[in-house]
């Protein structure tokens, strides 16, 4: 194509212009792919290696942080209630500032609502949501003012729509503009994790006594079967006892149902 371009210009003077644009456009893909280059460079910038117990103390916190106790909530806001504790551990609660009157609005100046999660009795998440009038009132500013406060790299992402997120070594954090005021949401990623595996552990639990609920117990002596609702007269002998999942699985083993369990 080149060959064929620059033949016509040297063959023919009336047309010039054909590789002038074609040099421009080859100059433009170069530019727009060296661009991409560098945003793919950005999309790629390295995690953040920050730890909970790294962070500072921040006044956007208003006292608040990670892992700090029930009893040192409780010392900070004498007025909060703390909701029931569920089998895995977790309790939430919720402070507004604004429509509590026995709470100081001073105090906690600019804040619409503070939303804890507890493990354990210690918070494993934070969630603050400020008014509209709160000094960084963009995604953008609070990101900025935010990383200053706590010491944060450069890490952010984009998360949901319009709200951005930075994912370090225990923690994440995200920011969003929730009823026209911006919001930080602090989680314990370690946390997290441990309420998982507790939760599959339950579930592995209830699955298991759920499949003992309907085990088959059945005689090799007899070749007969047994459900849970149906126990034989005269327990069978250890070294006789087979057990199977379902009455299918026996029956397809050449067992049948006991009489007392037609």
């Amino acid at each position: 194509m080149f060959f064929q371009i620059e033949r016509e210009v040297t063959t023919n003077p009336l047309r010039p212009c054909a590789w002038l644009s074609f040099t421009g456009m080859l100059s433009t893909a170069v530019i727009v792919i060296s661009l991409l280059s560098c945003l793919n460079v950005r999309a790629q910038t390295a995690p953040c290696a920050l730890k909970l117990s790294q962070l500072p103390a921040s006044p956007e916190s208003f006292g608040f942080h990670l892992g700090m106790s029930a009893e040192q909530v409780k010392a900070r806001v004498p007025q909060i209630v703390f909701g029931p504790t569920d089998d895995f551990g977790v309790s939430k609660t919720t402070i507004n500032p604004d429509f509590d009157a026995r709470i100081d609005n001073a105090a906690f100046a600019g804040v619409r609502t503070i939303s804890l999660d507890f493990l354990d009795d210690r918070v494993s998440s934070l969630w603050l949501g400020y008014e509209s009038s709160f000094k960084w009132q963009t995604v953008p500013d609070f990101v900025a003012g935010i990383s200053q406060s706590l010491r944060l790299p450069d890490a952010w992402e984009p998360w949901k729509s319009r709200g951005s997120r930075i994912r370090c070594a225990d923690f994440q954090m995200t920011v969003s503009i929730i009823a026209g005021g911006a919001s930080f949401h602090l989680i314990d990623e370690s946390a997290e994790q441990t309420i998982a595996a507790r939760r599959e552990a339950k579930d592995q639990e209830t699955t298991a006594e759920a499949e003992g609920e309907n085990e088959i117990m059945a005689d090799k002596q007899s070749k007969v079967y047994y459900s849970r609702a149906c126990q034989p007269a005269t327990a069978v002998k250890e070294a006789n006892r087979v057990v199977f999942k379902t009455k299918e699985e026996a029956e397809k083993a050449g067992y049948k149902a006991a009489k007392n369990c037609q």
